[in-house]
């Protein structure tokens, strides 16, 4: 699953609010679960799966919604390129003009925030009413759904950031078990000294920005903890903390383990360093186990996965949604569309696909392979958090403002400098 930041299109995003381009301001203005029109002849669905694995888990759960919609016309708006920005630019867009697609893709969590504020998504809580959804999704997804006792997206999935991918045989020649995670940060770093010192010349793989971001949100945890980590969010952590001084020194310590030249590379190509044995290690969410598939590796031989080191106990939390925007033109094909992403035959395809796992409470685990029955069992038994990097944690504007701090830390590696500007971001992203 391609996780996209997009800066600009945050920025774009949050300009609909600020602007006062409310769904009250046009003439495709609608509320009350209603969207546009309650047209079913087709359903235009926006995301940024065009290509690859991700576009392998759209066709999917398309096939699904054919032979449950046989009279729904399917249209694929998705949008390629920019590692998600261009389509989230494109949607920007569109939703300022008053020109919705019928659904689009979003993460789950407080990504949404901007498009609630702006009115340009839908309270969706009748049609959860409506379809049993209250019943079938866990209540720590609810929770992480509703705003303000409004639920406005359907997940499609289920999807674990805190994963480590590792290349089996490059650590078994370097003397070091893969199948048995290091306690902790300091033990992983241990371990890729040891790695250097047998040859392998990048022991820890990087792409673009969001992937560096997704690092250091893991680091957080596994230095902060569970609770610690939360904290960060609500301001019951404070960024100028010790402990996230230590987790700055532990991030620097990884990246000079790590490929130089990530930034600007869409996360496959770091993924794909370690299925060519060119890395030993890649934090990643579990929509890499889709590339691991695709070319032919095999799980628990080829490589392994374990939680990021220090974070065992731990479900580093997003999910792919989709929304009924203000306006769509085609309600009635969106519901429909909704329908099926949330069915239990939709989500098995989609996620025996994709490498994540449904967000149903029903689903039978015996149905997916070994990874993801252990990723059903985490989600279940340990306690949840939500990703920083994937939307799930803090509004647009914030994680633009981490991203910002991280990209310019990648650069020069002055760490008080981005504690400072982490303890900006906090103030600003908190209102205080």
């Amino acid at each position: 699953m391609r996780k996209a930041l997009a800066a600009v299109a945050g920025l774009s995003i949050a300009a609909l609010a600020l602007a006062g381009c409310s769904s009250s301001n046009g003439d495709n203005g609608n509320s009350g679960d209603n969207g546009g029109s309650d047209d079913a002849s087709e359903v235009e669905v926006f995301t940024w799966w065009a290509s690859g694995s991700e576009k392998t888990g759209l066709d999917a759960l398309v096939k699904v919604f054919g032979e449950q919609y046989p009279d729904t016309k399917f249209v694929n708006a998705a949008v390629a390129g920019g590692a998600g920005s261009n389509a989230k630019n494109a949607l920007a867009s569109r939703l300022k003009a008053n020109n919705p697609p019928d659904s689009f893709q979003a993460h789950a969590g407080a990504e949404l925030t901007d498009y609630i504020e702006a009115e340009k998504i839908e309270d969706l809580s009748s049609f959860y009413e409506e379809n049993g959804l209250n019943d079938v999704f866990p209540s720590t997804l609810i929770d992480r759904l509703t705003v303000d006792g409004k639920i406005y997206s359907v997940p499609s999935n289920i999807h674990r950031a805190n994963v480590v991918w590792v290349n089996s045989d490059l650590l078994t020649k370097a003397g070091i078990d893969p199948k048995t995670a290091p306690a902790d940060i300091d033990a992983w770093l241990a371990d890729m000294k040891k790695l250097k010192d047998a040859g392998v010349e990048t022991p820890l793989s990087v792409a673009t920005d969001w992937t560096q971001v997704q690092l250091f949100e893991n680091v957080l945890l596994a230095d902060l903890g569970a609770e610690g980590y939360q904290g960060l969010w609500d301001g019951s952590t404070k960024f100028d903390d010790a402990k996230v001084t230590k987790a700055i020194d532990d991030y620097t310590k990884l990246l000079s383990y790590a490929n130089t030249d990530g930034t600007g590379q869409d996360w496959p190509v770091a993924t794909d360093m370690v299925i060519d044995g060119t890395a030993a290690y890649n934090v990643m969410g579990d929509w890499a186990l889709a590339e691991f598939d695709a070319k032919g590796k095999t799980y628990g031989t080829d490589y392994t996965t374990w939680p990021t080191p220090g974070t065992e106990g731990t479900f580093d939390f997003l999910a792919d949604s989709f929304t009924l925007p203000v306006g769509a033109p085609h309600a009635g094909g969106a519901k429909n569309w909704l329908k099926t992403i949330s069915s239990a035959d939709g989500q098995k395809a989609f996620n025996l696909a994709k490498g994540s796992i449904p967000a149903r409470t029903d689903a039978d685990s015996a149905d997916y392979p070994e990874y993801q029955q252990g990723a059903m069992a985490s989600f279940a038994e340990d306690t949840v958090v939500s990703s920083l990097a994937h939307g799930a944690a803090v509004k647009v504007s914030w994680l633009n403002d981490i991203t910002s701090a991280i990209g310019q830390f990648v650069s020069t590696k002055d760490g008080a400098v981005l504690q400072d500007a982490l303890v900006q971001a906090q103030t600003k992203g908190l209102g205080n």
